[in-house]
């Protein structure tokens, strides 16, 4: 039996991009990007999709952009 993967998004990872610059935002919203691992605007991250990851998207969900 032969399987493809071509084409199809990895098990478990979620694709986010900066699309919103955190300038006036809390500090703990500016950690929160940075926790995530962006380094500038517009950078897309392939990222684990665990509780944690998700509860950090949510903290900063008008900041980032779900891809995928």
């Amino acid at each position: 039996m032969t399987t493809t993967t071509a084409g199809k998004k990895k098990p478990g990872k979620l694709k986010i991009k900066w699309v919103v610059s955190f300038i006036g935002c809390p500090r703990d919203m500016r950690q929160t990007v940075r926790g995530l691992g962006f380094r500038r605007m517009q950078q897309v991250l392939e990222v684990e999709d665990t509780p944690s990851i998700r509860g950090m998207i949510a903290r900063v969900h008008h900041l980032v952009q779900i891809e995928g």
